[in-house]
């Protein structure tokens, strides 16, 4: 009976280490971590997520190792300038693990030696660059940084997917004097943008007057043109005027003289019909016969008037 119960007591224990033995061999991975396996202490084999096995007593789970993408807050550190411009600076890395065992075997503490790194590279580029370039060159900032370390973390089988800088504080006194050099600029430019406005204020101006100047003297030039144009008619008018008059005075001497003989040879007792001033045998009288005394014989004035005047009263009587 005692070696029934000695064997049942065998058999449990047997039993039990086997549960626990099972137990110790298997291994649930969760989604976004690789475990490292080491046998006698030794780099294995990873395991991804999900369900991994292990030989119980002989493996054994070395590192957990987290490859999502992952964020450093690196701490602020005051860095000079080229210029001697001293200012602190902070940043944070972003940054994933590609390779499970180089993160773990390759470098005793990745948290650390990536902190360390960035803080050094860091000032390096920032005294490599003058203030003015520091604070206006973020992105060319970023960019260097993100190459130099990429290509150290790249033996830790890290990869840098990207590093921002969060801030750049320049000291007060400095801080000062940037923003009354901001404000000088500004007020500089204002300057500059008044008076290039008062400028092209006073070009407009200038092209309107000459504008106006140049409308102004087609106008007077126009209207001479006019002016010019109704003397020229006017005087046509008048020589138009001048000739018929001329001509109904010829004829009106020629009809005068042909009725005053047909009234002679019909015995009618009357005169001869005589149109105008008696003829005058001394010579004074202006007309002669529709013949004009010359011009330099008759005064100044005294032929167009009884010219024209014989010419109203010879129309009028036809």
């Amino acid at each position: 009976m005692d070696l029934t119960i000695g064997l049942s007591t065998f058999a449990v224990g047997a039993a039990a280490l086997a549960v626990i033995t099972l137990a110790a061999g298997v291994k649930m991975i969760q989604q976004g971590h690789v475990f490292t396996v080491e046998r006698f202490g030794r780099y294995n084999r990873a395991l991804e997520s999900g369900l991994g096995l292990i030989i119980p007593f002989v493996e054994r789970i070395g590192r957990r190792v987290n490859v999502m993408e992952q964020v450093i807050d690196v701490p602020s550190q005051q860095a000079f300038t080229r210029d001697n411009a001293g200012v602190t600076i902070d940043a944070v890395v972003f940054y994933q693990v590609l390779d499970a065992a180089r993160a773990s075997y390759e470098v005793a503490n990745l948290d650390l030696a990536m902190t360390t790194l960035t803080m050094t590279n860091i000032r390096t580029v920032v005294g490599s660059m003058d203030l003015d370039q520091l604070l206006a060159h973020r992105d060319e900032i970023n960019e260097r940084l993100l190459r130099v370390l990429d290509a150290a973390a790249s033996p830790w089988g890290v990869k840098i997917n990207r590093i921002e800088i969060k801030d750049i504080v320049p000291p007060a006194d400095l801080a000062g004097a940037m923003a009354r050099q901001m404000k000088a600029e500004r007020e500089k430019r204002a300057s500059i943008l008044e008076a290039e406005g008062q400028r092209a204020a006073e070009i407009l101006r200038a092209e309107g007057r000459k504008q106006s100047a140049i409308l102004e003297a087609e106008g007077r030039r126009e209207a001479a043109f006019r002016d010019a144009e109704a003397r020229e008619r006017s005087a046509e008018a008048e020589a138009a005027a001048t000739g018929m008059v001329s001509r109904a005075i010829a004829e009106g001497d020629i009809a005068a003289a042909k009725p005053a003989r047909r009234g002679t040879g019909a015995g009618g007792g009357g005169g001869r019909r005589r149109i105008g001033p008696p003829r005058h045998s001394d010579g004074d009288h202006p007309i002669r016969r529709g013949r004009t005394v010359p011009r330099a014989d008759r005064p100044r004035g005294a032929v167009r008037p009884f010219i024209v005047r014989r010419g109203e009263r010879l129309l009028a009587a036809g």
